[in-house]
């Protein structure tokens, strides 16, 4: 019996953690270190198998960050690459029998979404300095209220949209599983396709709207 938005969670140190959280986001991480491995463990000059589809990857997101970010930015590509495979890898988990999305739990979500938002601060001070924190006060001073709202509705809308997708398309798989006979799995085959197709695109658009904010903090201003 899969029982949704129920956990188990254990104590520790006076803090409570979501134990099924915890092991699926280890497993997660055990997986993008294993695809590493073996896409850079002989590594040829004309890539063939993992190697072939990693360095597509990697190059498909290389110019993501450069048409965003600008050659400053290259230096964040392994930090890009390595959150897209952590949130395609964690939203397709959940579409194994007996296991769980990381994603489908807003603490994840919440906490990736905070981590970028984190970084993209101190990049912005520590590669723009003053001239960052002046353009919180544009065009004219009382706008620091609408941009510090602004700053604070990041990553709730980032966090709530990704953890909101994934735990809906597990809620549909298992109503679907439990009311499609046996017989007929086209429906759940169909929309387990679609869920693969979500979970890939979900984890685009978070990507890309870090490196949307990832850009304020890096690009050269053009003033």
């Amino acid at each position: 019996m899969h029982e949704i938005g129920v956990r188990e969670t254990v104590q520790f140190a006076g803090l409570t953690f979501n134990w099924e959280t915890l092991v699926m986001t280890w497993i997660t991480m055990a997986i993008v270190i294993l695809i590493a491995f073996l896409a850079s463990r002989s590594l040829k000059l004309v890539p063939t198998g993992a190697q072939n589809v990693v360095e597509m990857l990697i190059v498909w997101l290389r110019e993501q960050v450069h048409n965003n970010l600008g050659t400053r930015g290259d230096f964040l590509t392994p930090l890009i690459v390595t959150l897209f495979l952590f949130l395609v890898i964690s939203n397709w988990l959940g579409l194994v029998p007996q296991m769980a999305s990381p994603t489908n739990d807003l603490n994840t979500t919440l906490g990736l979404a905070l981590l970028m938002v984190l970084i993209v601060h101190v990049l912005g001070i520590y590669m723009k300095g003053m001239h960052y924190i002046k353009h919180f006060f544009q065009p004219v001073a009382p706008f620091v209220v609408i941009n510090a709202i602004e700053e604070v509705a990041k990553p709730i809308t980032l966090s709530f949209r990704l953890f909101g997708n994934i735990m809906a398309g597990e809620i549909l798989i298992i109503i679907l599983l439990k009311l499609v006979p046996i017989w007929m799995p086209i429906p759940s085959v169909v929309w387990l396709a679609f869920s693969i197709f979500i979970g890939g695109v979900q984890a685009f658009i978070f990507t890309s709207l870090s490196l949307a904010y990832l850009a304020n903090a890096v690009k050269e201003s053009e003033e």
